[in-house]
């Protein structure tokens, strides 16, 4: 790759290592710029390999998440098992022609099988879930409770959002930048090995494990929910790269951002609209009713 390509790299990363909501996070990951560049530096186009790539940055989250998190490996160890993952997958796939429109199906089989996995994951363990947040907001809060000193606050705020592991970032800012970059020019040089998977190796996704490394679960949920969006870009650009390299950036681009915004969309349930209709009050009828009651009863009382 290119060093306008390790750059871009740096830049992801980075942004990613600024922004503090998870959510967001996973969003300008799920960017399509290192995909963009990598179709217009390189001769490669996209097929049906690319398009199950998709399913590979997905795998490489998952891999990372779950060694890291569950099996307690370091987060470059769990780092490099993610890669080995995603490599091998690579090569399988390289070694097969994979026609596109089943590459596809099989895609979004696969993406729709997630999503509804993890909503009954989250329909399963509402309690526990916030449960879960009460423990963390209980953690947080025994954290700065065990020292007053304001060094042990930036601990505990550095565990909630910032990516240093139990410890907090004491790297200037400029020292960071350029470890990144470091980071980036080594993951670049590995991704120019995979020929044509080069266009969906995760160049920022391996920093970007690293840097959301305490939200490695979360992060993998909302990156597989917007990887729809990257497969909307990767189908636009198929259908149109004998067009123009231009003209199917540009309809790629479009489909991702259509996409991205339909997943976004906050949905209606059908039972709050019928939430509202029963409120009635019927409070006002009971004082007029109370003086005219009042008003017969106190004659009597007052002859006698």
């Amino acid at each position: 790759m290119t060093l306008s390509a390790v750059l871009l790299v740096t830049a992801v990363v980075w942004a990613v290592s600024v922004i503090r909501s998870v959510r967001l996070r996973a969003l300008v990951y799920s960017l399509p710029l290192p995909m963009t560049l990598a179709l217009v530096s390189t001769p490669y186009g996209v097929g049906g390999a690319q398009v199950l790539g998709v399913l590979g940055l997905n795998l490489f989250f998952v891999t990372v998440a779950v060694t890291h998190q569950r099996l307690r490996w370091p987060i470059l160890l769990a780092d490099g098992a993610g890669i080995a993952v995603y490599v091998a997958l690579s090569a399988g796939l390289l070694a097969v022609d994979i026609p596109f429109e089943e590459a596809l199906g099989a895609t979004l089989v696969l993406w729709l099988a997630a999503m509804l996995l993890l909503r009954r994951r989250a329909r399963t363990r509402v309690a526990s879930a916030t449960a879960a947040g009460g423990a963390d907001a209980a953690a947080a809060g025994e954290a700065d409770a065990a020292a007053a000193g304001p060094a042990a606050a930036g601990d505990a705020d550095s565990r909630a959002e910032t990516p240093a592991e139990g410890r907090p970032d004491g790297l200037p800012a400029l020292l960071k930048l350029l470890v990144i970059f470091v980071g980036a020019i080594l993951t670049a040089v590995l991704g120019a090995v995979l020929r044509g998977m080069v266009v969906t190796f995760p160049y920022s996704g391996v920093l970007v494990a690293v840097e959301a490394r305490r939200q490695l679960v979360e992060f993998s949920g909302h990156f597989a929910r917007n990887s729809l969006a990257l497969v909307g870009f990767l189908t636009a650009y198929h259908y149109l790269q004998d067009v123009s390299s231009a003209v199917a950036l540009g309809s790629g681009w479009a489909a991702f951002a259509v996409v991205a915004t339909a997943l976004h969309l906050p949905l209606r349930r059908p039972g709050s609209a019928r939430a509202s209709p029963p409120r009635r009050v019927s409070r006002p009828l009971r004082p007029a009713a109370e003086p005219a009651s009042h008003r017969a009863v106190s004659p009597p009382s007052g002859r006698s």
